[in-house]
C-alpha cells in the first residue's frame, strides 16, 4: 500500500518583510488533513526558529534570506532541508541548514537513530565511515573529529543517507557545509527497512 504513495505536492510560500525574504515549503494534497497540518506546522516552526537564530529581531541592519531543498519526495518519504542565510556586516554572512524527514502517511519524524536497528552501534559505524572519507577527500578539518552526535544532522537523498555538519562545526567557513554520503551497502546490515530502503 505505502509503495503506491505518489510524491506529495509542495508549494512555495514566502515571508517577505523589510530585510527578510524567506521561501519555505507547504505540503498541499495529503488525504489525511491532520498529518498535512502537522507536517506544515513542523516546517513553519523550523523556519521561525531559524529566523530567531539569526540576528534579525535584535539587529536593525541584519538581512535574512531563506530557501529550501527537497531531498526526497517519493514512496511516502519526504526529506526537506531549510537553509537560512543572514548578514549583519563584516567579512561574510552566516548560513545554517536544518533538515527534517517525514513519513507522509503518519507524519512521523525520523531521527537518525530511527534509521537503524536497535542496539546497532550506528554512531561508531557512521563515525568510522566519515573519518575515512575525511582522509580520502582531504577535508580541511579545524577540529579533531572524534565522533558524530547520536542526533547528528542528516537528510535522505537518492536513497542515500547524507550526514552533514554546520559551518565551522568541522571545517573552515569557505569549505561550506561538510557533507558525507553514506553508501547504503556499507550500513545495510544495521539499517531498518525504512525510510532509506523505502526510498530506493
Amino acid at each position: 500500500m505505502m509503495e503506491k504513495q505518489p510524491p506529495v505536492v509542495i508549494k512555495t510560500r514566502r515571508i517577505k518583510k523589510e530585510r527578510l525574504d524567506v521561501e519555505y515549503p507547504v505540503v498541499e494534497d495529503l488525504l489525511n488533513k491532520n498529518v498535512k497540518q502537522y507536517i506544515n506546522s513542523v516546517l513553519m516552526s523550523i523556519v521561525n526558529t531559524l529566523i530567531e537564530q539569526t540576528d534579525y529581531y535584535q539587529n536593525p541592519i541584519t538581512e535574512v534570506t531563506g530557501r529550501y531543498h527537497i531531498r526526497t519526495n517519493d514512496k511516502g518519504i519526504l526529506s526537506i532541508s531549510i537553509e537560512m542565510y543572514w548578514f549583519s556586516g563584516g567579512a561574510h554572512g552566516m548560513t545554517v541548514l536544518k533538515s527534517v524527514t517525514f513519513d507522509v502517511a503518519t507524519g512521523r519524524i525520523y531521527r537518525l537513530q530511527d534509521l537503524f536497528k536497535e542496539n546497532s552501534d550506528y554512531v561508531k559505524r557512521l563515525t568510522d565511515i566519515i573519518k575515512r572519507q575525511i582522509q580520502e577527500r582531504d577535508v580541511p578539518v579545524i577540529v579533531d573529529f572524534t565522533s558524530i552526535e547520536p542526533d547528528q544532522d542528516f537528510y535522505i537523498e537518492n536513497a542515500t543517507l547524507v550526514i552533514y555538519f554546520q559551518l565551522y562545526e568541522l571545517a573552515p567557513y569557505a569549505y561550506g557545509f561538510p557533507t558525507f554520503k553514506i553508501p547504503t551497502q556499507e550500513i545495510e546490515d544495521i539499517l531498518r527497512k525504512d525510510p532509506i530502503r523505502k526510498s530506493e
